[in-house]
Parts: C-alpha cells; structure tokens; sequence
C-alpha cells in the first residue's frame, strides 16, 4: 500500500509524518448510532428533528450520505464494525440462537449462546490490531461479544453478565444516558501513559426505550405528532446531545485536532405510530421498511470521517459501506490492513478525492435466530447490491423463527431506482430484466450458494 501522504502538499506531509509515527499516532473515536434512520438528522434534511452537534461534525467532516451497512441488524452490524467482515466470514448472523435449537434460559441455549460468542475470539478484530501497534481502547455501549476484552479491548465496561442485559451490554448500556464520565476517565489514563487510544462509543441511543428527558420531549409535543414518534425525535436529540459532550471533551483537552472521529450507525429504525399500516401478526415498535430490512430505512445510513487539518469537509457521493470503515482506519492511523478485509480503504479518497474505484456494494441479511451456528445460510433470508442508481433485492428461503410477520417473503426480485425512489414504492424489476440479471449475476458471483433458494412468488 502506497502512503497516501506522499501526495499530499509539504504542509500535510509534515502533518502526515508527525501524527505516524509511534507513540504520536492520532487518536480514534468511533460514534455509533442505534436504530436510527438515515433521514433522521438536521444535515441529512429532517425538518424536525434538531442534531446540532451532529450537523457541526458534518461540518467538519467527509459525508457520505449514501453509506450503508452490510446486514441491517445490531449484533451482526457490530461484529461487522469490530472486525472488518461481512456475517458470513465473522458467523455472528443474527442476535441470538434459533428458539427451534432451545429454549431460553436452558442449559442447551446457553451452551449455543456461548458458542455464538466463542466467534470473536476465532477472528481479528479492529482494538486487537491496535493494541498491538500500541493503542488503548475503550468499549462502552452497545457489545454482544461477552467481555470487553474478549473483543481486545484493553478497557471497558460490559462485563459479559450473564443476567441483566447482557445480550445487549450489561453495565456498558449506562454510557450517554448517565453520562460519559467512563470515557473521560479512560481518556484520563491514555494520556497519563502517553498512548494514543481508540474508544467505541456505541451508546443504547436512540434505541427503545424511548424515554427521553422531559426538557428536550417538551420541544416535540409541540408539533402535533404521536406520542410515540415525539418520544423517538427527542431521543434523536438526546444522542446528539451527548455526542456534542464526547467531542466537546476532546477539545477542551486539546485532542480534537489530533483525534480521528468516524460515524455510522448500526441498523434504520422508522418510529410505528397508531396509524402506521403493519401486516397481520406484527408487533414490534418499528415500521415495515426500517429495522431488519434490506431497505433503504433499514440498510442506508450517513458515513463520515473527521480530522481536523488533516481531511478536507466535504459531501461525497460515492456509495460506501461500514466495511469500508476497518481498513480506512487502520489505513488512516498508519497501520497496514491485513489480508483478506473485504472493504475498501478509503483514505485516499478522504484525502485526495481520489475514485473509489467501486460502482457496486453489496450486502446480506439473515434471520434475527440463528438456525444453525456453524452455516449462515440456513438463515440466510435476502441478498442485495446496489450499483450506482438501482438496487437489487433477491428474497430466499432460510428459517426465520420469532419474526416471520416482518419478513413476509412474498416477492422473489425486487428492483428500485433509490435515487428517483428511495422509498422502494416502485418495484421495476418486470420493467428492467437486463437490469435484473446483471445485478442477480453480481450478487451471485459475490456469494455462490450452496442450498438456498429465492423464494416463490405469492402476490
């Protein structure tokens, strides 16, 4: 890999050579969303909701507002994030195993839940990487994977409890709506060691339950929405509030201009209200179309990089995805990726506006119940890619369990133009055959099957 700063002009040259070099390696800060809609920030145009501190680092960033996530669901798009794979390489597909295997809170189910985390330590992950080129790290927030170390975090505050929510976190879950004060502290030792650190911020915001402080819900009531929908904006506000205190932090300790923040979020979430239509059977809080989707409201989500002095802000229209995330950061901080990271590195086009050399991105979804832990395509449930305006979604036949009400299957091939239609109103895939089969051989040749087939055509 070429070093992008022998590119640059003589200033960040010196730039790029002063903050690679050993112990002055930059710091690194990840900020990651929970459920939350790719339209559901002031700088991606939501006319309601207020995220001022996120518009800033927008500001202040690279923004790719046509990012995704390969797998729209949050225990496999954070495996995704921690160790630069798609589900089918890293083998955590979905949140738990499938109820079909044992029930809940029996011996069997716990030696399968066990065996779903054992999965991090079979695969590199992005702290272990940076512990050894000398980083500390922290993890706070959301974390499935047992023990924070189990991930290589050197710090951290999910304890792999047993009880509790520890599917989700356990006592990493307080972090933002109690606070930031463990991450300031962690901040506290990395300095006193003189080490550059790396710190996951994956708060439970705005996920459910949605109960927002009474000072920012009293802004929404006033707009005549469902309660419910008021409740999910102000919890929008509240993560970009304490979003605001983490990069607020930073340069109040002089760190900000040598410090790497990256965005994404891990799924979509469209708030249900009393009106919203749902078929038969549905029961969650969301709404078709967002979480555990392939759509645009579950998949898509705005990417950004910032670095002060060092990336230009800037609107990119390029189509990422937060595969890319692992090897642009490791990229970005001076380390060589390792082999076989299927994302791409971004760096030089954060840096030099350089193509991205990419028209096509892909990704894949699986049940929420993991059928089988050692084949992913027992649950395998769709196959999608985008390339430039069309999106193609291939609907297949694996075991779904708890959730089938939200995954009616009815259509084998969808096809949508996302930039005339990004709300998949339309499906033209009888409009465009040559479309569809261009597309079908793309994702085809990107995951060849072994037993799944698409679904047949009910509707």
């Amino acid at each position: 890999m070429n070093r992008i700063y022998l590119l640059f002009p003589i200033l960040a040259i010196l730039i790029g050579q002063a903050t690679l070099s050993g112990s002055d390696r930059p710091n690194i800060v990840l900020i990651l969303s929970d459920d939350q809609s790719w339209t559901d920030y002031s700088f991606m145009g939501h006319e309601i909701i207020r995220t001022p501190h996120l518009d800033r680092l927008a500001k202040e960033s690279v923004v790719y507002p046509r990012g995704y996530v390969p797998t729209p669901l949050c225990r496999p798009s954070l495996m995704t994030l921690a160790t630069g794979h798609y589900a089918r390489d890293h083998g955590v597909t979905g949140n738990d195993p499938s109820p079909r295997l044992a029930e809940r809170g029996t011996p069997e189910f716990v030696r399968l839940s066990k065996q779903l985390i054992n999965k991090i330590d079979e695969i590199d992950t992005l702290p272990r990487i940076l512990a050894r080129n000398g980083y500390l790290s922290h993890q706070s927030g959301k974390w499935w994977e047992g023990h924070y170390r189990r991930g290589g975090f050197t710090h951290g505050m999910t304890q792999g409890d047993p009880g509790g929510r520890a599917r989700h976190g356990d006592a990493g879950l307080t972090i933002g709506r109690e606070g930031l004060e463990p991450i300031y502290d962690f901040i506290k030792i990395a300095q006193a060691e003189e080490k550059p650190f790396f710190v996951w911020y994956a708060p439970f915001l705005p996920h459910w339950p949605h109960n927002p402080p009474d000072r920012i819900l009293e802004h929404y009531k006033q707009f005549d929405l469902d309660p419910d929908v008021a409740k999910y904006y102000a919890m929008c506000e509240w993560f970009d509030e304490t979003c605001g205190e983490l990069v607020g932090h930073l340069e109040e300790k002089g760190l900000r201009e040598n410090t790497l923040i990256y965005y994404v979020c891990d799924n979509g979430w469209i708030q249900r209200a009393a009106d919203t239509k749902v078929p038969e059977g549905w029961f969650p809080s969301f709404a078709p179309g967002s979480k555990q989707s392939v759509n645009e409201g579950g998949a898509r989500n705005p990417i950004m990089f910032s670095w002060p002095g060092v990336i230009e802000p800037g609107i990119r229209n390029d189509l990422t995805n937060s595969i890319d995330t692992v090897p642009t950061v490791l990229s970005a901080v001076g380390i060589k990726p390792p082999e076989g990271l299927p994302g791409l590195d971004l760096w030089p086009n954060l840096t030099e506006g350089a193509e991205i050399g990419r028209d096509t991105i892909f990704g894949e979804f699986y049940a929420h119940d993991v059928a089988d832990m050692d084949d992913p395509e027992k649950s395998l449930m769709y196959l999608w890619c985008i390339q430039n305006d069309w999106k193609l979604i291939m609907t297949y036949d694996g075991e779904v369990n708890r959730y089938k009400p939200i995954h009616p299957r009815k259509t084998p091939i969808q096809l949508y133009n996302v930039i005339d239609d990004p709300y998949e109103k339309n499906n033209l895939a009888d409009k465009h055959p040559e479309i569809v089969v261009r597309l079908k051989e793309e994702i085809e040749n990107w995951y060849p099957l072994k037993q799944r087939k698409l679904v047949e055509q009910t509707e």
